[in-house]
């Protein structure tokens, strides 16, 4: 299936399942994600905040256990330029104001002045729509995440969040597609070489 297919396809097919199915599918990814042993030291975690409207995989436990268990892991979340299109980084934490975009993405109110730089970041969650067993994703197709992670260090750990499993090899990649290094399912951690 090209990338125009399986958008419209994964698009329905998540928007058809009910809040319960979500949100313990978004558990097991949860699970699955703190079974590894990548929270060692002060890191720095990107995360994506979910987007209720579109079922997307629900991160804020994720989050909330960064938060609550590991005191030295830094959260960052990204504000959308659309103008520029690009994403803008700040520092997430519990007293973190947020307000949605006009896509329904909720993003934190900070100051220009305190960006953070996409190579300062050690950690990826990388939203999407569908991937396949190389690690090529699927997203909306606005190109936002593949030109902030083009930005990251080479050694920047990406990691996928998807609902349902690998589809078949994505027709039409593209050179400015940036692989994934992990994808996490409900059922799986998969790993891909890059």
């Amino acid at each position: 299936m090209t990338k125009a297919e399986l958008r419209r396809y994964y698009l329905g097919l998540r928007k058809a399942l009910p809040a319960a199915a979500i949100e313990a599918r978004s558990q097991k990814i949860c699970q699955h994600f703190f079974n590894q042993n990548w929270m060692d030291g002060n890191i720095t975690v990107h995360t994506f905040l979910p987007i209720l409207c579109q079922n997307e995989v629900n991160t804020w436990p994720i989050i909330h256990r960064l938060w609550a268990d590991f005191p030295a892991v830094r959260v960052i979340a990204s504000v959308t330029d659309t103008k520029a299109h690009h994403l803008t980084h700040y520092e997430l934490t519990p007293n973190t104001v947020l307000v949605e975009n006009r896509w329904g993405i909720p993003e934190p109110v900070s100051d220009q002045s305190l960006a953070i730089k996409a190579d300062s970041i050690d950690i990826v969650l990388v939203p999407l729509l569908a991937f396949d067993q190389s690690g090529h994703r699927v997203g909306y197709g606005g190109g936002f995440y593949d030109r902030f992670l083009a930005n990251c260090r080479p050694d920047c750990l990406t990691v996928g969040l998807s609902l349902a499993e690998p589809v078949d090899p994505i027709d039409g990649i593209e050179q400015t597609d940036i692989p994934l290094a992990v994808c996490i399912t409900p059922e799986q951690v998969w790993f891909f070489s890059k």
